[in-house]
């Protein structure tokens, strides 16, 4: 679609918005009132270019000050930065969270997902959906999974417009100022140009989370802000800490500040060994540091399982400059919440992670791109960055070391391909979040071409430990393949779900035990809707990389899905189905088609056993076949996963 600028003019809000993140329009040439001086030359076209970036918090400031992106609106914003509004179109439209049709002013999203489905999502939706009609002013959204799993089912009310907010739970005044910053935390670091023109923040929209939802509480919160829930306590998505003690379980490493630590002190953090890890850090060294990392046997956490210390050695030695850091808590996998517990519990560590590794791998600006679903962590990250900034933990002269760093957030929007570290370094520079080919790697190209290490939340958090132990200590943690504590998302059919930390190699029925499993188990989905199913009978398999691969299975990021014989199976893999056809980013071909097609045929099998699916089951194979060896990136080569292990492994439409 050529779109060009058309007749539609911004409103008075509209504008308003825009300019309160980029500081009013210097020339008409940007969208101010035409003057003598604007016909004889044109003014800040390449420096309006060179904030492209400044694209996803403009459609987000639009969004969440009015609701939905209107043609006027989205053609200032692409006047203000110089984009094709073609282009911005096409990211305006990739997004799950945006609309450029007129909608209310509240949104209403209820989940749909594995965990939320087996916990009734369904009925849930079809009883809000009767009782909020067109005249409630709220649009009932069904949703991907919304991080919440272990409270399921969970619904997020989202609310335009300058207003109080919904259902937060106070933090002081501090964060009620930092919730829903766009942009997060202030000007550009030291050392490039990025991030500049942003002059305020938007602190306008309201949320409320209800899980697990009851219809009363749902349409409570859609409606009545004053009657929205409060949202547990993080440390209650963390069964193993129980009651908090004055110090910190010992068992616990990654886990051990959350229940005990006040996640908006940061004195209590340092008081509970925050900020040991980065001192150790600056009396070692950048080239010491990344040794221990690398002793310590640290990997991705994320699923890759790619070592931590080959990356980040990578990238310090490229000759190329700036270098880049980005954290990627866009976790929107199916069943996986660790980070959103990790950054609502204990936001610090997360921002001294974030410190070591760029003085590690020599970047002097991070960006944290947090899943647009989740607004308590946002808020406490952000509060955190604020604190560290004031307290010399951030900015110009780290800790007075002389090192200069800090870190910017940027909201996603709803697409789970943007947890691909390339397709994200593309939704931060303001183009549609689509996966890069490779090579070049991103430690050579990576975020604005230039050399970036891209880690996920826990694989940081593990830094601090393997700092302050020792990289030796750490490693005699797990086993001599898989090093170190892992952390579990547990939800579906137990009684204690939450997040759970256990060394590597523990096996599957260890896990389990301690999340109370239920007697009629029917299956087990480990990894999430990319991972594969395991039967009961097999839950000796260790939870380690090498395990679960011999086991033919995987351990992706840490998602353990348990599923009694009450829940439908062919349903549960047809909601699979439909989440990577929805997911799909249409860039290549065998994911685009193949995903539909794969729909269809589950759709077509639904309700069908034995010879009377073989046909589609034949097509499965196939399709699942070229998705696996042609996709561009992970969602088509691990979208037939889930589906083809149900089919050998447990018998779905025998």
């Amino acid at each position: 679609m050529d779109l060009r600028f058309g007749d539609s003019k911004p409103t008075d809000e509209e504008r308003a918005a825009v300019d309160a993140l980029l500081g009013p329009p210097e020339s008409s040439w940007e969208g101010a009132d035409r003057s003598d001086a604007d016909l004889r030359w044109a003014r800040g076209g390449r420096e309006a270019r060179d904030r492209r970036d400044q694209l996803l918090p403009a459609l987000h400031a639009l969004n969440d000050r009015v609701g939905w992106i209107s043609e006027g609106a989205l053609d200032y914003v692409c006047r203000r930065l110089t984009v094709p509004p073609a282009e911005a179109y096409g990211v305006a439209t990739f997004y799950a969270m945006f609309s450029v049709r007129p909608r209310p002013a509240t949104v209403l999203h209820v989940c749909t997902d594995l965990a939320c489905t087996a916990a009734g999502a369904s009925e849930l939706c079809a009883t809000v959906e009767a009782r909020l009609g067109p005249e409630s002013g709220v649009k009932v959204e069904r949703s991907p999974c919304l991080g919440l799993c272990e409270r399921a089912p969970a619904t997020l009310t989202i609310r335009a417009g300058e207003s109080a907010r919904l259902g937060v739970p106070p933090l002081g005044e501090l964060e009620d100022e930092a919730v829903q910053a766009e942009g997060g935390s202030g000007g550009a670091a030291p050392g490039d140009g990025k991030g500049k023109g942003r002059r305020g923040r938007n602190t306008l929209h309201a949320t409320a989370v209800c899980a697990p939802a009851t219809p009363a509480q749902t349409i409570a919160a859609a409606t009545a802000p004053e009657s929205a829930p409060t949202e547990p306590a993080p440390e209650t998505a963390v069964p193993q800490t129980g009651t908090p003690t004055p110090t910190p379980t010992p068992t616990l490493t990654l886990l051990h500040r959350i229940g005990t630590a006040d996640p908006t002190s940061l004195d209590d953090y340092r008081a509970h060994g925050g900020y040991t890890a980065l001192r150790r850090a600056f009396a070692l060294g950048p080239a010491a540091v990344i040794r221990e990392v690398t002793d310590a046997g640290l990997v991705g956490r994320g699923g890759a399982a790619f070592p931590t210390g080959r990356k980040w050695q990578a990238t310090a030695a490229q000759p190329d400059h700036p270098h880049y850091l980005v954290c990627n808590a866009d976790e929107s996998e199916p069943g996986t919440f660790k980070d959103r517990v990790l950054m609502e519990g204990d936001p610090y560590a997360l921002v001294e992670a974030m410190t070591i590794a760029a003085y590690a791998t020599g970047a002097h600006r991070g960006y944290l791109y947090l899943r647009g679903e989740y607004p308590r962590a946002l808020a406490r990250v952000t509060h955190a960055i604020e604190q560290a900034r004031t307290r010399g933990l951030l900015g110009d002269d780290v800790l007075g070391q002389g090192y200069a760093f800090d870190i910017e957030i940027r909201r996603g929007a709803g697409a789970y391909i943007c947890g691909e570290e390339t397709a994200l370094f593309n939704s931060i520079e303001g183009h549609r979040g689509e996966p890069r080919s490779k090579p070049p790697f991103p430690v050579e190209k990576g975020l604005f071409g230039k050399p970036t290490v891209e880690n996920n939340v826990e694989t940081l958090v593990n830094v601090l430990p393997i700092l302050t132990m020792g990289a030796e200590a750490y490693a005699a943690i797990g086993t001599p393949a898989s090093t170190g504590p892992k952390l579990f998302c547990v939800s579906g059919s137990v009684a204690r779900p939450g997040v759970y930390e256990l060394p590597f190699g523990a096996t599957l029925g260890d896990l389990l035990a301690l999340a109370g499993v239920r007697d009629n188990l029917r299956a087990v989905l480990l990894g999430g809707a990319a991972g594969g199913f395991v039967r009961p009978d097999e839950l000796d398999i260790p939870l380690t990389f090498e395990g679960t691969r011999e086991a033919g299975t995987t351990l992706g990021s840490g998602v353990v899905m348990a599923f009694d014989d009450t829940v439908p199976l062919p349903r549960l893999l047809l909601r699979i189905a439909e989440f990577f056809r929805d997911e799909s980013c249409g860039q290549c071909v065998p994911c685009r088609v193949g995903t539909v097609r794969q729909e269809e045929a589950l759709h077509r099998i639904a309700d069908r056993t034995g010879a009377a699916a073989a046909d589609d089951i034949a097509l499965l194979r196939e399709v699942g076949r070229a998705m696996r060896d042609a996709s561009i990136c992970g969602l088509g080569q691990t979208a037939w996963n889930a589906v083809e292990s149900a089919i050998d492994r447990l018998g779905a439409y025998e």
